[in-house]
């Protein structure tokens, strides 16, 4: 009892005032109005000019016709009608069917858009999940995209949005702040421009100019610092920008000046991650197949006039502001996390993966962190997120950072002294200082060869490396603990027992694949070398 009381202190020792003060309002508001009865009006909004827009991304396809949908790898047909509130597949299965996502994939036609939103509007009085901020915010872009796109102005479709938009624009999201108050803002946003609405406009003004200051980081890394959902919100920013540039008469230019310069920083800023396949690190929460690539984040950013510099910079770089380093090289590609693990009052998203890294050589995943499968708070979110899911160090086998309860962090490590030189980098974290010791983790980088040397300093007490190979690697131990794969050599000093063990790799939501574990004990110090093969082939 008392040390769930603890876990919880230290959670919410972090919270901002206003979290905690709009978390109240919002309760005490909620009974208030259960209480009276009070409902938001349908009212039928000015009849505005339709949108103009250029060509975005397109949705990747979840409607699959005949009332069957597709998240998250799991399929569902809803036998007589949807069921909007459905938690079959969990939460946010559910989540994602009222999103609407569907409504801009490229194989939907108009009248089977219409007839879901009327669906839809029909059980939107017993919708409790789809009213809730979040989906209201996506839902209500996706809509307009949509409507754009095929030039309808429908009023009972106009009516029904407009009420959602009283709910979102009282029901801001200032409780949690981060990716959430920012779609709040892109989604009022698209209200304003959609039903000429000044008040919506003021709001989403406010919430994006104050948050995408503060969000953005001056490298450009969204402060969550996951790749997944800096592309998420580079796609929002970049929907607004098209928004804004194809209706200059609805509102001032200006605007779109600002979020423009914000887009490219986000962009250039994902160089970091994104290896030379296209593919992002799996540093917190990131999932296969959620967001658009970077790849299709530059194109749309193209079209749109928005120009970023080569992100394929060779060597050693690091980007201080967010902690992520990146080591480009002719046969193989690192990508490290000596960051925090994000903003203290919002690490929903956050792993406990401290100095962790990935590696791609030869352009294929070699060593990469297990990934992300599900949001759900279960014991497979808690592996996900535990220090022994990621390329680093536990001591005691404990997590460096308190991550629980699907989305909550208690204690969390701190990163300091870091140095990054022309081909090493250093970085140390206190995630273990109850124990009494500093972990510390050295990389350098030469044409094929890193040595990573990692220092326990303190306590002697028991420390595990963990190195997770791609699924597909092959792998063999030699007698004196060394290991050959069919793209490089690794072989350790000071390891005291190397274990190879199955592991499962999310390599999506609720998908995975059997891959390879490596653990090594050492007590004080452990230095790895990975020595890369040569190419027998030329690269591409």
């Amino acid at each position: 009892m008392l040390q769930t009381l603890y876990l919880y202190l230290q959670t919410l020792w972090y919270l901002r005032p206003i979290q905690i003060y709009y978390r109240l309002f919002y309760w005490i508001r909620a009974k208030f109005r259960k209480l009276f009865g009070l409902k938001y009006p349908l009212k039928i909004p000015h009849t505005s000019k339709p949108l103009s827009l250029k060509e975005g991304i397109a949705n990747p396809t979840s409607f699959l016709g005949n009332n069957t949908f597709e998240f998250l790898n799991l399929s569902h047909q809803f036998e007589h009608k949807i069921n909007w509130n459905y938690w079959g597949n969990g939460k946010l299965w559910g989540y994602n069917l009222n999103y609407f996502d569907y409504l801009n994939q490229d194989n939907i036609s108009v009248n089977q858009g219409i007839v879901l939103i009327n669906t839809f509007i029909d059980d939107l009085p017993t919708n409790t999940l789809g009213l809730e901020p979040y989906p209201v915010s996506l839902r209500g872009m996706n809509w307009i995209k949509f409507l754009a796109k095929h030039q309808i102005k429908n009023a009972e479709i106009d009516a029904s949005l407009y009420a959602q938009y009283q709910i979102l624009y009282q029901h801001q999201e200032y409780h949690l702040l981060a990716n959430h108050l920012l779609e709040n803002g892109f989604a009022l946003l698209w209200a304003a421009y959609y039903f000429e609405d000044e008040r919506f406009y003021k709001s989403a003004k406010d919430i994006l100019t104050a948050q995408l200051k503060e969000q953005i980081l001056a490298d450009g890394a969204h402060y969550e610092l996951s790749p997944m959902y800096q592309q998420t919100l580079l796609f929002r920013l970049l929907d607004c920008i098209n928004l804004i540039k194809n209706n200059p008469e609805k509102f001032e230019v200006n605007f779109g000046g600002f979020l423009e310069i914000k887009a490219k920083m986000m962009l250039e800023w994902l160089g970091y991650p994104t290896f030379k396949d296209g593919k992002t690190a799996n540093f917190n929460d990131v999932a296969l197949g959620i967001a658009p690539s970077t790849l299709q984040l530059q194109e749309y950013a193209t079209r749109l006039g928005i120009l970023i510099t080569n992100q394929n910079r060779k060597g050693l770089i690091l980007s201080n502001e967010s902690g992520f380093a990146k080591a480009n090289f002719a046969n193989y590609e690192m990508v490290i996390d000596a960051g925090n693990l994000g903003p203290d009052y919002f690490l929903a998203h956050a792993h406990a993966d401290n100095l962790c890294f990935e590696l791609n050589i030869n352009n294929c995943p070699v060593l990469v962190n297990t990934g992300t499968s599900t949001y759900e708070a279960n014991a497979r979110r808690q592996t996900e997120r535990s220090t022994a899911a990621h390329n680093t160090v536990t001591v005691e086998e404990q997590n460096s950072s308190r991550v629980w309860g699907g989305f909550r962090v208690g204690k969390r490590a701190k990163v300091f002294d870091v140095i990054c030189n022309d081909n090493t980098i250093e970085a140390s974290h206190d995630g273990y200082k109850n124990l009494g010791v500093i972990h510390t983790r050295k990389f350098e980088f030469q044409d094929q060869q890193i040595i990573i040397q990692d220092t326990v300093k303190g306590k002697s007490l028991e420390a595990k490396a963990y190195l997770h190979f791609a699924s597909g690697i092959n792998i063999k131990q030699n007698e004196d603990g060394s290991l050959e794969t069919d793209v490089c050599k690794i072989r350790f000093v000071n390891a005291k027992h190397i274990y190879l063990s199955e592991y499962q790799q999310a390599v999506g939501f609720n998908k995975y694949q059997t891959a390879t574990q490596l653990t090594i004990t050492f007590c004080h110090s452990l230095t790895t070398h990975l020595v890369i093969n040569t190419p027998t082939v030329p690269l591409v």
